[in-house]
């Protein structure tokens, strides 16, 4: 019996951070191979925020070696960079086609961006449809999402439906979001979620002595209980059973409790740093580009179908 198909991508906006590990990162390493996986390099998204093409070749070569990192087999899985498949811009522009503007205007992802400041570019507007065909290209049957992301899949399957009524019921596969279960919020070192956009993170893959910097400056509370955001991270590494009695223990010592917690994640990461430092830039040219071809093989036929179903091709 063939596997079911996956699908997961990863902006290229920046260096990651324990946040994303435990959000992302570690649930596709933790199911990846139950599938045909395919984890995309979404650089394409990436533009509608950043601009700076030094960063984006710099976080392109960093996320893909985060993955390596952490235990994904480019053998076992298809690792790409969107920008290297055109067949994504051709049929998100297909796809942009099928749904209206006040449609488009719904995506919780683009009131929420503009609400913060971040400029409303034709991009972010349309960036649902672009999504849509990054799914959709290769026949994909589930795809990992969190709670709040559950929309992303409501957007895509609305205008698969709506091609697929238009030009025929098979042209495209509505996907089914497999919802990941919820790690709670990563608190930063402010105590808000954890987030590149806020400066609050403890980094990823960076040295000992920067991410004993970042642990020692969580703050704490001040009336003697355990120091809650310190021991929400403690327990992505460890269970209640192990902590307990040590925060008990350490009751009102937030110093000696944000030291255990540095060390551990020492414990945790230390050996994936380790092996993220032997991978070069052209080990991760490699995987791309072996990649992109098996990721083609599939979205070729894909676009195939819809340029016939729609009439352009001749």
């Amino acid at each position: 019996m063939s596997k079911k198909r996956l699908l997961t991508g990863l902006q290229s906006s920046g260096d990651l951070h324990i946040g994303n590990y435990f959000g992302a990162l570690k649930p596709f390493v933790d199911m990846y191979e139950e599938y045909e996986s395919f984890l995309m390099i979404a650089d394409y998204h990436a533009l509608t925020s950043l601009r700076d093409p030094e960063a984006m070749r710099r976080n392109t070569l960093n996320v893909v070696k985060d993955y390596l990192a952490a235990g994904v087999d480019p053998e076992k899985a298809v690792i790409f960079r969107q920008s290297d498949n055109q067949d994504h811009t051709e049929l998100g522009w297909i796809l942009d086609c099928m749904v209206t503007v006040p449609f488009l205007m719904q995506a919780h992802s683009y009131k929420d961006k503009v609400a913060k400041g971040i400029e409303p570019n034709a991009g972010l507007f349309t960036y649902p449809m672009l999504q849509a065909a990054d799914i959709t290209l290769y026949d994909v049957d589930v795809v990992p999402v969190g709670e709040d992301q559950r929309q992303h899949l409501e957007y895509t399957r609305e205008a698969v439906g709506k091609l697929n009524r238009a030009y025929g019921d098979d042209v495209l596969k509505e996907p089914q979001e497999k919802i990941l279960d919820a790690v709670g919020v990563v608190p930063g070192i402010d105590g808000q979620k954890m987030s590149k956009s806020y400066g609050n993170t403890i980094p990823l893959f960076a040295p000992q002595a920067e991410v004993e910097k970042a642990v020692m400056s969580i703050v704490t509370d001040s009336d003697g209980d355990r120091p809650e955001n310190v021991y929400v991270i403690h327990r992505l590494l460890k269970s209640a059973e192990e902590l307990d009695p040590i925060y008990e223990e350490h009751k009102g010592r937030y110093g000696d409790l944000k030291k255990l917690l540095a060390a551990d994640l020492e414990a945790y990461f230390g050996p994936m740093r380790e092996k993220r430092e032997q991978i070069s830039d052209d080990d991760v040219k490699a995987v791309l580009a072996n990649g992109v071809k098996r990721a083609k093989e599939v979205s070729k036929a894909t676009l195939a179908r819809v340029r016939d179903a729609i009439g352009i091709s001749m």
